[in-house]
C-alpha cells in the first residue's frame, strides 16, 4: 500500500516505515497527512468521497539541512558584484501508518 501526501508545496509517494525530508513543519511529535492518492493492490481511491477519512500518519525523527547553493551577481563595467548562498533546511519525518478510513 502507498499514498501521496502533499506538504510544503510538493507531492511525495510514501509506503510504511519510510523516511523522507520534506520542508520544515514547524512541530515535532506526531504529524498527520491526508492523502491525495491511496493505492493498495488493485484498490486506488482518488476522488475526495473515497478518500473520506483516510490518513496518513508520520512522525517527525529530526532535522537536516540540503545542499549548499552558492550564487555570484555581477553587472559589468559599473563595480558591481555581490555574493550570496543558500541551505535549506528540512524535516525529516518517518511514516508510521496509512489507513484507508471508513
Amino acid at each position: 500500500m502507498y499514498a501521496v501526501i502533499r506538504t510544503g508545496g510538493k507531492q511525495y509517494r510514501v509506503n510504511e516505515g519510510q523516511q523522507l525530508d520534506v520542508e520544515r513543519l514547524g512541530t515535532d511529535g506526531e504529524v498527520s497527512f491526508e492523502p491525495l492518492l491511496l493505492v493498495d493492490g488493485e484498490t486506488v481511491l482518488s476522488t475526495p468521497a473515497e478518500l473520506q477519512g483516510a490518513k496518513v500518519a508520520a512522525r517527525v525523527v529530526g532535522d537536516a539541512k540540503g545542499p549548499k547553493i552558492r550564487g555570484f551577481t555581477y553587472k559589468n563595467k559599473s563595480n558591481n558584484r555581490r555574493r550570496w548562498g543558500h541551505r535549506q533546511h528540512y524535516a525529516t519525518i518517518e511514516i508510521t501508518s496509512i489507513s484507508q478510513g471508513s
